[in-house]
């Protein structure tokens, strides 16, 4: 029986970095990234217990045994990760019912992945229904961005609620980025 529920130790984090190292590009075939899906950032333990606090990232667990997670990753991480620095600035100055993003309450799911024994179980969705759930009270928007090449991804968030708001390209792909309103 899957739980869901926020991440509460270092064991969890690490069953995080382990899922996610397994579905890096450089991890998985093409023929798997297309079909499958991907992770794009990897995280180091220091930066995944830090982007853990206030609100914990959401996992979902199996016994003792991650099957999936979605990061929370606050505004005040813009520039931890380089990579998704750019993606920060996007967003902060993109307008949703009339207002720059930068001026509301939202935060970003910095990656979410289901491992392969539990997809199309509805497990991603399991993961944000309890985000939704835990964020909802401090937060009017989640928001996040996906590789255009992730059409699993794009298709599982767009099940879930989510709207694209921006899509842009920059040097390494063609991004989505997207939003789900809980107000």
């Amino acid at each position: 029986m899957i739980e869901y529920k926020t991440a509460e130790n270092s064991i969890e984090l690490q069953q995080i970095i382990e899922l996610q190292a397994i579905n890096l590009p450089s991890n998985i075939s093409d023929e798997e990234l297309k079909q499958q899906g991907f992770v794009t950032v990897k995280h180091d333990l220091d930066l995944l217990t830090r982007m853990n606090s206030p609100y914990g990232h959401i996992i979902a667990k199996d016994g003792d045994k991650i099957a999936g997670y979605a990061l929370v990753m606050l505004k005040d991480f813009a520039d931890e990760v380089p990579v998704l620095f750019t993606m920060f600035e996007r967003i902060n100055l993109l307008q949703h019912k009339g207002e720059k993003l930068g001026n509301t309450q939202y935060f970003v799911m910095g990656q979410v992945c289901v491992a392969k024994d539990y997809r199309s179980q509805g497990v991603f969705a399991g993961l944000y229904q309890h985000m939704k759930k835990c964020m909802s009270p401090h937060f009017d928007y989640i928001v996040t961005q996906i590789s255009s090449r992730n059409t699993r991804s794009k298709r599982a968030h767009e099940k879930v609620g989510f709207e694209t708001i921006k899509t842009y390209k920059d040097d390494h792909d063609d991004w989505e980025i997207v939003l789900w309103d809980w107000g």
